[in-house]
């Protein structure tokens, strides 16, 4: 199967989002929502969904996604046999909470890029 070997580097994404003025974060959401589809086969996931609800609920919703999609990143680790599996799902579950979304998104960036090396 080939996968959405998108390596993004976490820095350049807080950047965007900076420069943009928290827009790329939005964007963000949805390639991730994307790629995770892709790589799950799961047709049921939804990005356009996701973002939309991020968005309508201010965030909200965001909380949660980030704690969803972070558990699925840590079954994509286990299943492309990633070396020490990171389970970040606590994490950014929380930091969203304290108006830290974007370094939720920088750490699923991060650990799903782990997943696309180990599937090169």
């Amino acid at each position: 199967m080939q996968y959405p070997q998108r390596i993004r580097n976490p820095v350049l994404v807080l950047l965007l989002s900076i420069i943009t003025c928290g827009i790329y974060s939005w964007i963000e959401v949805y390639q991730l929502t994307d790629e995770i589809k892709t790589f799950t086969g799961d047709q049921s996931i939804n990005p356009g969904l996701e973002l939309l609800l991020c968005i309508i609920t201010c965030n909200l919703y965001g909380i949660y996604w980030c704690y969803k999609y972070s558990k699925i990143i840590y079954e994509m680790q286990q299943r492309v046999s990633v070396e020490m599996p990171n389970d970040i799902s606590i994490v950014t579950l929380i930091l969203p909470i304290f108006r830290m979304f974007i370094i939720s998104l920088l750490l699923m960036q991060s650990e799903i890029n782990r997943v696309w090396e180990k599937a090169i």
